[in-house]
C-alpha cells in the first residue's frame, strides 16, 4: 500500500481496497484502545479546519472529538463569517482560500449539501476545486453526492455485527417521509456494500432513481466480486433473505428548479408515497437482519421505533464509528508518522486485545 499522507478523501470509490482496509484496521485499534498514547500525539499542536456550509450533529461533534483525541484542534468555519467569492458577491477565490488555509492547517474538511448548491453535483465540484489548490488533504464531510466517512463507519459497524460481508445480502430501500434528504449517504452505502462483496438490492418508487454513475460503479463492483445487483420498485420484495436493511428517504432527480433546491416540492411529492416504512413485520422476512441508518432517523416514517430501537439496530454503533474511522483517516493522511508503523501498532493493539 502506498503512503496515504496528503491524500484527499472525497469518495470511497477512489481509494483501493487495501487503503480502505487500512482505515478500518486502524479505526478498530483506535476504538479498542481509544486513549492510548500511541494515538494521542499523532496531530499534536496541529489544526484541522472544518468548513460547514450546512449544520450537523454527528459530523461536527465526531470530527472535533477526533482532532482532540489525536492531540490536535478542530476549527469551525462558516461561509457567512468569511469573505468568499460567489456568483453574486465579490470576495476571495477558492484558489486563494485553499492556498492560505494550507499554510495554517494539516487538513481541511468541507460539508456542503443539496440545499446550498444550484444543481446536483455542484457541492462535489466545490470540494474538488479546493482539493485542486490545497496542499493539505481535503476530507469530504458530506457533499451532495458522497459521504465517505459515513460509508466507512457503516462498513465498520456491519462487520462488527456480521463478520465477513462477502456474499451477504444488503437491502437499500427508499423510506417514506418528508425530510427531502440528499443522496450522499445512500449512494456511499451502495458503493461500500458492493466494494466489500455484498449482494445489493436497491428498492424505491419509480421516479426516485439515483445517480447513474453511482449505479454503474455499483454494478461494476458487484460484477468484480461475483455478487448480484438488482433494482426493484416493490416495497417488500427486497426484505426476503436480507442480512442488512438500510431504510432512508431521498429526493428525486427533479429536485432542482431554476437553480434552486425545491425542498417543499420534494416534501409534497414524497407524501404521495405510502407503504415504504421498515416495520418489524418486514424485518421478520429477512435472515435475522440488522437495521442500519446514518441518522437522524425519521422515526415513524422511514422506520418504526420498534425496529430503530430494537435489539438488531446498529445505528448507535455506526454513529460511534464515525469518530473512529475519522481518526484513522486523519492519522493516515495528516500525521507525520509512517503509515506502515501506524498499521503495525494497530495489529499489535488488536492482537493484544484478542489475547
Amino acid at each position: 500500500m502506498q503512503q496515504l499522507k496528503g491524500r484527499d478523501f472525497i469518495v470511497t470509490q477512489e481509494w483501493d481496497m487495501d487503503e480502505l482496509r487500512a482505515v478500518l484496521d486502524l479505526a478498530r485499534a483506535m476504538k479498542a484502545d481509544r486513549f492510548s498514547s500511541s494515538w494521542t500525539r499523532l496531530l499534536e499542536f496541529r489544526t484541522f479546519l472544518m468548513f460547514f456550509y450546512n449544520p450537523s450533529v454527528r459530523t461536527r461533534q465526531s470530527f472535533e472529538a477526533a482532532a482532540t483525541e489525536l492531540g490536535g484542534h478542530a476549527q469551525f468555519l462558516e461561509p457567512k463569517a468569511m469573505r468568499l467569492k460567489t456568483a453574486k458577491t465579490a470576495g476571495e477565490t477558492v484558489e486563494d482560500a485553499a492556498k492560505v488555509m494550507s499554510r495554517y492547517a494539516v487538513g481541511l474538511g468541507i460539508r456542503i449539501l443539496e440545499d446550498k448548491v444550484p444543481y446536483y453535483g455542484a457541492g462535489d465540484e466545490l470540494l474538488r476545486e479546493y482539493a485542486k489548490w490545497a496542499t493539505i488533504p481535503v476530507i469530504n464531510m458530506a457533499d451532495d453526492k458522497f459521504h465517505p466517512c459515513q460509508g466507512m463507519a457503516d462498513i465498520m459497524g456491519w462487520e462488527e455485527w456480521l463478520g465477513d460481508l462477502k456474499g451477504k445480502n444488503f437491502l437499500l430501500t427508499w423510506g417514506q417521509g418528508a425530510l427531502a434528504r440528499s443522496w450522499c449517504s445512500v449512494q456511499e452505502a451502495l458503493l461500500v456494500a458492493s466494494r466489500f462483496g455484498m449482494n445489493v438490492t436497491l428498492a424505491y418508487p419509480e421516479g426516485y432513481d439515483l445517480d447513474p454513475e453511482v449505479i454503474r460503479w455499483t454494478e461494476g463492483n458487484c460484477k468484480a466480486n461475483g455478487a448480484e445487483f438488482k433494482i426493484t420498485h416493490d416495497p417488500e420484495e427486497g426484505y426476503h433473505g436480507a442480512h442488512i436493511v438500510y431504510s432512508r428517504n431521498w429526493v428525486s432527480p427533479d429536485a432542482y428548479k431554476d437553480g434552486v433546491f425545491d425542498k417543499q416540492g420534494e416534501i409534497e411529492k414524497a407524501r404521495k408515497y405510502t407503504g415504504w416504512t421498515t416495520t418489524a413485520e418486514r424485518m421478520a422476512l429477512t435472515d435475522n437482519a440488522i437495521f442500519t441508518h446514518p441518522m437522524p432517523v425519521d422515526r415513524g416514517s422511514e422506520v418504526t421505533d420498534e425496529v430503530a430501537s430494537g435489539p438488531r439496530s446498529a445505528i448507535y454503533d455506526i454513529a460511534e464509528n464515525r469518530l473512529h474511522v475519522q481518526k484513522a483517516v486523519m492519522a493516515l493522511t495528516m500525521s507525520d508518522v509512517d503509515n506502515e508503523y501506524l498499521l503495525d501498532l494497530a495489529r499489535q493493539t488488536l492482537e493484544g486485545k484478542a489475547e
